[in-house]
């Protein structure tokens, strides 16, 4: 187990995600645990699991139930390490379209950051880590959220650019999908997005996802 789990979970506690809804009967902080240990069950290395623990904490272009004030990327940074918060801010503002457009690319690897349209710029090594976050992501929710059409094209690539346990978990979750999924206009009613305001109290198989509470506290 990462020696910081412990703190990590306190400090994702502390912020109210196990109250915050996320997919199904899942909530935010069950959802943000299950991706850790999915991405761990694939054999990636503390950076990524640690990633994986916060890959949505300030919120994504899909996800705007919760997002953690870009004032905290510090303590962030400070709890998971410098490159795994690198990930996590990447992987929480890049447009996905244009993110999408380089899953067969052999780079340079620039994409659109959703918010401010300047152009961010990572190595082979994490757009690719980026993308094991990306599908761990969506394969650890979409059995619950039943949304299989949602960027269904661009999710086959991504297990197809990494093959190996990465393709094989995208198989044996999509078996699963309905026989025929039409294309359709997915109509999701607004939800309360969340704001915190200070203070606050590798290769990568799905592995089973912890229940949502209770979770270890620190001490």
């Amino acid at each position: 187990m990462d020696p910081n789990y412990r703190t990590m979970i306190d400090f994702l506690l502390g912020l109210g995600t196990e109250d915050v809804e996320h997919s199904g009967q899942k909530g935010f902080l069950a959802h943000l645990v299950g991706v850790s240990r999915d991405l761990e069950a694939w054999g990636c290395n503390q950076d990524l699991c640690r990633t994986g623990l916060f890959h949505s904490i300030y919120g994504t272009e899909l996800f705007q139930r919760f997002a953690l004030p870009l004032q905290r990327r510090g303590d962030v940074r400070s709890l998971i390490g410098e490159r795994a918060e690198r990930l996590t801010f990447v992987n929480c503002f890049m447009d996905r379209s244009s993110f999408e457009e380089l899953l067969e690319s052999d780079g340079p690897f620039r994409f659109r950051n959703r918010e401010t349209g300047e152009t961010i710029e990572v190595s082979r090594e994490d757009y690719d880590d980026l993308v094991r976050v990306r599908l761990c992501d969506w394969l650890e929710q979409v059995p619950r959220s039943n949304r299989w059409d949602y960027r269904r094209d661009a999710i086959r690539r991504m297990a197809e650019r990494l093959g190996g346990v990465a393709e094989e978990s995208y198989r044996q979750v999509f078996a699963h999908a309905p026989a025929a999924v039409e294309s359709q206009v997915l109509i999701v009613p607004p939800v309360p997005f969340l704001r915190l305001n200070p203070p606050w109290p590798s290769e990568c198989k799905p592995g089973s996802s912890p229940p949502a509470s209770p979770y270890p506290r620190h001490g």
